[in-house]
């Protein structure tokens, strides 16, 4: 910090006249300017690992489509069956530890319970997995470990090949959603994973995950939703508690989160037309995106006198 000297001017009378008393200089305190923001470095591109169901080449071709959209994309995107789970998941991990880059882990059927079972081997050499979406999974998957820092599961409740309702360990703080398709009577199990729309979200939250830096999550609030009949879904990462303000209803907050209202009904276990209470917390459904360029704030010198 920088600090102004104090200049002693002294008198110069006779000999016999008292010294004249000093004169202080004014002290001009300047504030320094504060260091520019650092722009946030992006992570490396992920490697992305997508597990095909029992008897994949015939009923998991969703996941070669998906590869293939995703490598159109830029990314490195190779699918597997999932008998091979375990030695894909310690090459996952040997690749990791050679050279760190966020990993994600797709898989249907058989392949998400794959996927799951590989995040608990990375969690065992405490390695992050940035992303995990399981489609319709097999009832015997286990639960979400604390190592995922994002999780979605996109499932038919009712299915007797897949319908696993996938929760997560006590203690998650990532990013939570659970999507239960099961009204929808245009989906079932050996077509879920071959949705053009789901993949083409797939890809945009993959091609957002380099731009997003590593947060506490302390704030993400877990979904769970049965999705209308014939309803696309919309993937959202997890959800954010808002404050309600004077005049607000769940129609106009949707509208102003651009958020479909029976998403934010059953978000927070509410009918569509409940009264809310200004000060009151509700729960919005949100993507997960890059922080905003933060603008250095560069403080002028000061002017001279």
């Amino acid at each position: 910090m920088l600090a102004a000297i104090a200049l002693l001017a002294l008198g110069t009378g006779a000999a016999a006249a008292p010294p004249a008393k000093p004169k202080r200089a004014a002290v001009a305190a300047i504030a320094p300017s504060p260091p520019p923001a650092l722009p946030v470095e992006p992570l490396p591109p992920p490697k992305i690992y997508l597990f095909r169901g029992a008897m994949g080449p015939i009923f998991s071709t969703g996941m070669d489509r998906l590869s293939e959209k995703l490598t159109q994309a830029g990314f490195s995107a190779d699918v597997y069956e999932f008998t091979l789970c375990r030695l894909i998941g310690n090459r996952a991990i040997a690749s990791y530890k050679e050279t760190p880059a966020p990993i994600v882990l797709i898989g249907h059927s058989m392949g998400g319970l794959c996927s799951i079972v590989i995040s608990e081997m990375a969690a065992k050499e405490n390695i992050p997995i940035s992303l995990v979406v399981i489609i319709d999974p097999a009832h015997a998957t286990g639960d979400v470990p604390l190592n995922v820092e994002r999780f979605i599961n996109i499932f038919l409740s009712d299915s007797v090949l897949g319908g696993g309702d996938v929760v997560a360990v006590p203690g998650y703080r990532g990013h939570y959603a659970s999507y239960d398709l099961k009204e929808n009577s245009r989906v079932t199990h050996i077509n879920i994973e071959k949705s053009d729309d789901i993949h083409r979200q797939i890809v945009e939250m993959v091609t957002q995950l380099p731009r997003i830096p590593a947060q506490t999550q302390a704030d993400a609030v877990p979904l769970r939703y049965l999705v209308p009949t014939d309803t696309l879904v919309e993937l959202w990462d997890s959800g954010v508690r808002v404050p309600v303000r004077a005049g607000d209803t769940l129609e106009s907050i949707a509208a102003a989160r651009r958020v479909p209202l029976w998403a934010l009904a059953q978000s927070n276990s509410l009918p569509e037309n409940a009264p809310l209470t200004p000060g009151q917390s509700i729960i919005v459904p949100r993507h997960l995106t890059p922080p905003e360029p933060a603008t250095a704030m560069v403080t002028p010198p000061p002017k001279r006198r």
